[in-house]
């Protein structure tokens, strides 16, 4: 248990700790961006599909 915690405290005390924090909250906020994109160009193409079939029914 001891060799545990002893990795763990050299982890956070080194450079790469907190480098792998800062990387971690990059990746969290990219995730961030890329759903809200995801939702908004969905709803959009919801839109589209929408007017296009309506259009393919209004000929049908």
């Amino acid at each position: 248990m001891n060799t545990m915690l002893r990795s763990w405290h050299e982890f956070l005390e080194g450079e790469d700790g907190p480098t792998a924090v800062e990387y971690a909250m990059m990746l969290a906020l990219i995730i961030v961006v890329c759903i809200a994109i995801l939702g908004t160009l969905g709803h959009n193409m919801h839109q589209t599909f929408d007017r296009v079939w309506d259009g393919i029914r209004g000929h049908g």
